[in-house]
């Protein structure tokens, strides 16, 4: 394990806000909505964090997996929450590390979100393993973003999208290329895929609560264990399913319904 790339929002003194990006992600693609909802909830400030091989969390060792990842956030836990409440949010790929979290953290996180994520095992982004498949017969090197943008619309994808994945382009001498570690990127996919988080749900720790955000429009987490997780809720276990309209990245389509649904039920600190 080693320590996490992280930034902070809000008051120093107050609770974290651990966010978990999605695969090939980093903290920084939250940052908007983290500073909605520390405006809104002030006794919070939140931590953007960079999981292992994303963004500036760059060359740890493996082997790589949803558990190794979650090592990793405890760690941070341990050094930057102290004995205080934590809560966690974490989107697709960061979903699962969040279930991770939450079974093995002592004392648990007070409110876990997990953002249009699954427990099951399967359930991969599939717009996430094909972009990892592009990227793994790249060219060493690009003249200039735009060639590496262009590279990657070729490959199927949206501009948009491929301006997205163009954030993990680095600098180097004689042009750009991917600051990605593929071969270590695809065992994390593969045990993602492998991961089944079920029993977080099944036998929440004491203390957990877990709030699961599907989105209405080609949602991850299947119908079928949308329901699944309904019935847990109804047996009684600390666990709620709420659905918002937008598509996968709920906080850039729907960033008012989800910052105003994390605002009204995390918890309140003095």
């Amino acid at each position: 394990m080693s320590e996490l790339a992280h930034t902070s929002i809000g008051a120093a003194g107050r609770p974290p806000v651990y966010f978990l990006h999605g695969f090939l992600g980093s903290g920084r693609n939250w940052t908007s909505f983290a500073r909605r909802l520390v405006d809104l909830r002030s006794d919070w400030r939140a931590l953007l964090v960079d999981l292992r091989l994303h963004g500036e969390s760059q060359g740890i060792g493996g082997p790589h997996s949803v558990a190794g990842v979650a090592g990793d956030v405890i760690e941070l836990i341990g050094t930057s929450s102290r004995s205080g409440p934590a809560a966690v949010l974490g989107h697709s790929f960061g979903g699962k590390v969040a279930m991770a979290v939450t079974r093995r953290l002592s004392p648990p996180p007070v409110s876990t979100w997990i953002i249009d994520s699954t427990p099951a095992p399967g359930g991969a982004d599939g717009a996430a393993a094909r972009m990892l498949a592009r990227l793994e017969t790249s060219p060493s090197s690009f003249a200039d973003r735009d060639a590496a943008v262009a590279w990657v619309v070729e490959g199927g994808f949206s501009e948009p999208t491929a301006r997205w994945v163009a954030l993990n382009l680095e600098r180097e001498a004689g042009g750009w290329s991917w600051r990605l570690d593929t071969v270590g990127l695809r065992e994390l996919l593969t045990d993602f895929v492998e991961t089944d988080c079920w029993p977080v749900f099944e036998s929440p720790p004491p203390g957990a609560s877990l709030h699961v955000v599907r989105a209405s429009d080609g949602s991850v987490l299947a119908a079928e264990h949308a329901e699944r997780i309904d019935s847990l809720s109804a047996r009684g276990e600390p666990v709620t399913l709420h659905e918002l309209e937008g598509g996968h990245w709920l906080h850039v389509d729907n960033p008012d319904g989800l910052v105003e649904l994390m605002a009204g039920l995390l918890p309140r600190v003095p």
